[in-house]
């Protein structure tokens, strides 16, 4: 039986930089933000209930718009919880379909929003990344180019990171002065052995 493992953090946590590390060692991850993209531009119903209610720009040339979309929902809330609740359980699903098609001791879902939409009652663990605030408006910035002030405004949108810790079975600090692998490395050894006891 196969372990479903979730691995969740703020934006800029770094997330998906640790995702990779497991994935080197083997461990098979589904990122939900890429598989929400990818459903947004090929899932034919997905994509009606989308252009319903936000409208046809949301598509250019059969394509989502993103760019367009992401300014229309990060600046109202109740468009913000609209298109969550469209696209959610669809990434869900998904992940849970190919989970059942793996056949590695555990498989991890990548996503930022794991406890927001109850997803981690499909999972038997989750990871969290913590990083503190500055050095994740920072890396954001850097990488999307956005302004502190976007930044901050996305952040809001997700659960408070000390309360999201909380809810996490383990707990990875990324804050570039502990060293990820080893933790990294511990974690996997203690899933494994969970997977032996199972």
């Amino acid at each position: 039986m196969i372990l479903k493992v979730g691995i969740t953090g703020g934006i800029g946590s770094g997330k998906t930089t640790i995702a990779k590390v497991f994935e080197v060692l083997g461990i098979p991850v589904y990122y939900a933000d890429d598989e929400a993209k990818r459903l947004m531009n090929e899932d034919e119903m997905l994509k009606e209930k989308i252009q319903y209610h936000f409208g046809k720009e949301c598509y250019l040339d059969g394509k989502l718009n993103r760019k367009w979309l992401s300014n229309l929902v990060f600046n109202n809330d109740e468009k913000l919880s609209l298109l969550n609740r469209i696209v959610h359980p669809a990434t869900i699903l998904a992940a849970q379909v190919w989970m059942q098609q793996q056949t590695t001791p555990y498989a991890l879902k990548e996503a930022a929003l794991i406890f927001e939409t109850g997803s981690q009652q499909q999972l038997d663990y989750v990871i969290g990344v913590f990083t503190p605030v500055p050095m994740r408006i920072q890396r954001v910035i850097q990488r999307d180019g956005l302004s502190r002030e976007e930044v901050k405004n996305r952040m809001e949108k997700q659960m408070e990171e000390t309360t999201k810790m909380r809810l996490c079975d383990f707990i990875i600090t990324n804050d570039e002065q502990e060293l990820v692998i080893p933790q990294v490395l511990a974690i996997h050894e203690i899933l494994l052995s969970k997977v032996n006891i199972a």
